[in-house]
């Protein structure tokens, strides 16, 4: 029914209406007696063999929503009901900030995939915290975290730390997000010094608190050999509990869709079916090439049970998925659990 009917409806609105619009009627639906209960009997799906423990943590199912979807973490509690074993709220900035001009969403329907120039909108930590202090625990929870557009490269640490320490007792594990190609003034974060320093800074943080939490660091897709080689060294040197792979793209090469829409588009970065690819191809790197030192969380293109299932062969230990949920309604969801049950 999602596909044929729903998808057809929300896809005649602008993208990022439409997403405000579907929030405020999941949020509505769920205060209606008895409908959270329906979701969860006709979209979840309840086995101790889906269990995955990592870094200290028991999810209940490997599949989780990336984050970008409840960036204000508005709806964590609702969303929960259609399956997921983790939710990453986020992207959060210390202060509120509004992101990039709109429009600044895009779909490619002939690509099954979206291109976007967010800019880490969201309402600030602190109105993030306090959607948090209503956590029905019925899910694990990510926060991820980052700087202000407007800060300057002295204050990088100041912002992510200053996330960090507001959000750490209301999240069960952190995402040091320093890859989204649309926040000007990131590529600072992508050299290798410079990123030692901030996550060694987070690190300082995390043991500062009587119970410590994991933190993991989200990577573009885009990286070259040489720089994964990197990151594992990273993750080695800053002790740091796992990595997601992968954010957005920038490569726009092998797409449907034309290139004058695409120029017409402008800039951003490229989710979807087209990421799946490489985005597995860099978790296979990362867990060949660090003998699994670490978990890793696969995101990018996973649209079907078997982009799920190619990422853990690949060495995935959990999935997210963002731009399927989108295509492919909350269906997917369950049927990537049980994929994963007989596979």
């Amino acid at each position: 029914m999602y596909k044929l009917i729903i998808r057809p409806f929300f896809f005649l609105f602008d993208p990022e209406k439409i997403h405000h619009v579907t929030f405020a009627s999941i949020k509505l639906l769920c205060k209606i007696p008895g409908v959270a209960f329906i979701f969860r009997k006709i979209y979840q799906i309840n086995d101790p063999k889906l269990e995955r423990k990592l870094f200290g943590l028991t999810f209940k199912n490997p599949v989780g929503l990336a984050a970008g979807f409840d960036k204000n973490a508005v709806l964590f509690n609702e969303l929960a009901n259609f399956g997921f074993g983790f939710i990453e709220i986020g992207t959060v900035t210390p202060v509120a900030q509004e992101g990039n001009p709109k429009k600044r969403i895009f779909r490619l329907i002939e690509d099954s995939a979206l291109i976007n120039r967010m800019g880490f909108n969201n309402a600030g930590v602190a109105a993030a915290v306090d959607k948090l202090k209503s956590n029905n625990k019925n899910v694990l929870i990510g926060g991820n975290i980052g700087k202000n557009t407007s800060s300057s490269s002295e204050q990088y640490a100041s912002d992510y730390t200053t996330c960090f320490n507001a959000l750490h007792p209301y999240v069960d594990y952190f995402v040091v997000n320093v890859s989204c190609p649309n926040v000007g003034s990131m590529a600072k974060l992508q050299d290798k010094d410079f990123l030692l320093d901030l996550l060694t800074k987070i690190q300082q943080a995390n043991l500062a608190f009587e119970q410590q939490k994991p933190v993991l660091l989200k990577i573009a897709p885009d990286l070259n050999n040489t720089q994964l080689d990197e990151i594992i060294e990273l993750i080695a040197e800053t002790k740091l509990d796992g990595v997601i792979a992968s954010n957005t793209s920038m490569d726009r090469s092998q797409l449907k869709t034309s290139t004058a829409r695409l120029e017409e588009i402008g800039n951003g970065g490229l989710s979807g079916k087209p990421v799946g690819d490489v985005s597995t191809q860099t978790i296979k790197y990362l867990s060949d090439k660090s003998n699994k030192a670490f978990p890793i969380i696969g995101v990018g293109g996973i649209h079907s049970e078997k982009d799920a299932l190619d990422k853990i062969a690949a060495g995935a230990d959990l999935v997210q998925i963002y731009t399927g949920f989108i295509y492919e309604g909350p269906g997917i969801i369950k049927r990537i659990n049980k994929a994963i049950l007989t596979a």
